[in-house]
């Protein structure tokens, strides 16, 4: 037991080193950390100068919270749209005529198909329609219907969305929207934020840094559904051709078809730039080689006419086709600022959002709280550091003060760990820390009373040493399981400052087990072999 070989007390330093090695950086300022990586010697290589440090979470550092909620009523209108546009397709292809059409409900559409022999045809193709839902699921059997078909005798067709199917549609349409929030918010360049669902119709978005609520919310809110259009001829049907209103002319209203030529989703780039005739700001794009060919069909085949560009519903510009644009590249202008061009830009490369998200809650933490929550952490993890540190030197002198030095690598560790793996440190995370430094030394303790039980027992020094470590060990096992098991109970059902004091709370109890066992038992092992003492120092 009091023996170390060479090797392992070598694992055990180098362990150390590399906590503070790795933690270093998060207890530097940005400046100075810019400072030692500028001035490094040029024989030393930048891979090995560590620089990652600690994000720190909103509360610390400020930023912006926002909590959106999903149109749910456009989500339904979007499906219900998808199918009066399937249905039509199926009797268009079947060469069905409709005397009254297709009739939009609330929750589905209706077709009156009167000729038993067209009804017999078409009805195996819509259920088709209605058929077209989730796999089966090995655990729970069938999925529900997302579409029910039903058929009146009087030939009266319906499909209807079922709640399932609505839910269905909620829930995909919100992990579409995280997905394109994220693209969204990293192209501000901003770090660590956080998205996530909150219930079944809402997002949290938490962007750490970001002091301007303003722009966060006009990238957030818009749904930079982009699609290119033909303006009307004056002899085109109304049926097919609807009023938009102009950005560039207030409320000018600009008839336009409804068949859209190319969307959104065709676009593989847009980047703000320049026009090399004014300077003005606009945003360069290119599609992708489905949208190229349906653009370079479209403008061949228009050459003369106006081409709208419509964003959300809006024109921003409609400029007329000079010659064929064939090489799938364009540029949009519309009287941008250099800011509007590129928060369009950025919109246009992370895609569309599924539906509109209306902003429910929000707030804005400056930094000067940040800096006072930080200030303020300082101060508790410093007196319960003190307060510890006297307790376990008062109570078993130089023993203790072999926990104390295992209690400060123990702390170095926590930041070590989360600066390699790029936690977030919030609030309640500084918390947590302050929660450890106190349950670290617990392993100690125990240790120490089981050396001194045995000690009273008439065990010799050596004999009293090894039962301390070996009898305390299982204790110390069973009590940072059960802590692990809440705090990862905490971390997988809780979300936002309750996470990140359940991440510093599981670093904590990993950290707790290397310092107070294995590093404790080196330092009193070398104590022993150095000084052969004959009785214990407490």
């Amino acid at each position: 037991m009091l023996r170390y070989s060479r090797g392992k007390i070598a694992a055990i330093l180098l362990l150390a080193f590399a906590g503070f090695y790795f933690a270093a950086p998060s207890l530097m300022s940005p400046e100075t950390r810019g400072s030692i990586r500028a001035n490094a010697p040029g024989f030393i290589p930048g891979w090995m100068i560590p620089s990652q440090a600690i994000v720190l979470g909103l509360d610390l550092q400020g930023g912006s919270h926002v909590l959106l909620e999903v149109d749910s009523g456009a989500v339904v209108k979007t499906q219900i749209n998808t199918l009066r546009d399937d249905m039509r397709r199926v009797l268009r292809d079947e060469k069905v005529a409709l005397a009254g059409g297709i009739a939009v409900l609330p929750r589905g559409v209706t077709v009156r198909i009167a000729d038993a022999n067209e009804r017999a045809r078409v009805s195996p193709k819509l259920k088709e329609l209605a058929s077209s839902g989730p796999a089966v699921n090995l655990m729970r059997g069938a999925s529900p219907a997302l579409i029910e078909f039903s058929e009146q005798p009087d030939g009266l067709i319906t499909l209807t969305v079922t709640d399932e199917g609505i839910t269905e549609k909620v829930r995909k349409a919100i992990d579409q929207a995280i997905e394109v929030l994220r693209r969204r918010i990293d192209a501000l360049g901003t770090t660590e934020p956080n998205i996530q669902r909150q219930g079944v119709d809402r997002i949290l978005v938490q962007v750490p840094g970001l002091q301007d609520p303003k722009r966060l919310k006009d990238i957030l809110g818009t749904t930079a559904q982009l699609e290119f259009r033909m303006v009307a001829d004056s002899g085109a049907a109304s049926a097919d051709v609807e009023m938009l209103p102009q950005v560039e002319e207030g409320s000018a209203q600009l008839p336009i078809d409804k068949r859209v030529i190319v969307q959104g989703e065709d676009l593989i780039d847009a980047q703000p730039g320049f026009d090399s005739r004014n300077s003005e700001p606009i945003v360069n794009f290119k599609f992708n080689i489905r949208g190229a060919q349906r653009f370079g069909q479209a403008t061949t085949e228009s050459v003369g006419r106006s081409l709208a560009i419509v964003l959300d519903r809006k024109v921003i510009s409609a400029p007329r086709i000079q010659s064929p644009i064939t090489g799938g590249q364009g540029q949009i202008s519309g009287r941008f600022t250099v800011e509007a061009a590129n928060n369009l830009a950025i919109l246009l490369r992370a895609g569309a959002l599924p539906a509109p998200l209306t902003i429910v809650e929000e707030r804005t933490v400056g930094p000067g709280l940040g800096q006072d929550s930080i200030n303020a952490g300082k101060i508790a993890s410093y007196v319960a550091a003190v307060l510890v540190v006297g307790f376990m030197f008062v109570t078993y002198g130089l023993f203790g003060f072999f926990a104390n030095i295992a209690l400060v690598i123990h702390v170095v560790l926590i930041f070590a760990m989360m600066s390699l793996i790029g936690t977030t440190l919030t609030l309640p995370g500084i918390a947590g820390i302050v929660l450890t430094i106190g349950t670290a030394v617990d392993s100690n303790v125990l240790i120490y009373e089981r050396i001194r039980e045995e000690a009273r027992q008439g065990r010799s020094l050596v004999a009293s040493l090894d039962a301390g470590f070996t009898r305390a060990f299982a204790t110390i096992i069973d009590s940072n399981v059960t802590m692990f098991i809440a705090a990862a109970i905490l971390f997988f059902l809780g979300s936002g400052p309750v996470r990140g004091f359940a991440v510093t709370m599981v670093f904590g109890i990993v950290t707790t087990v290397v310092t107070a066992v294995t590093m404790t038992r080196m330092m009193i092992a070398l104590w022993y072999t150095r000084s052969r003492p004959q009785k214990m120092p407490f």
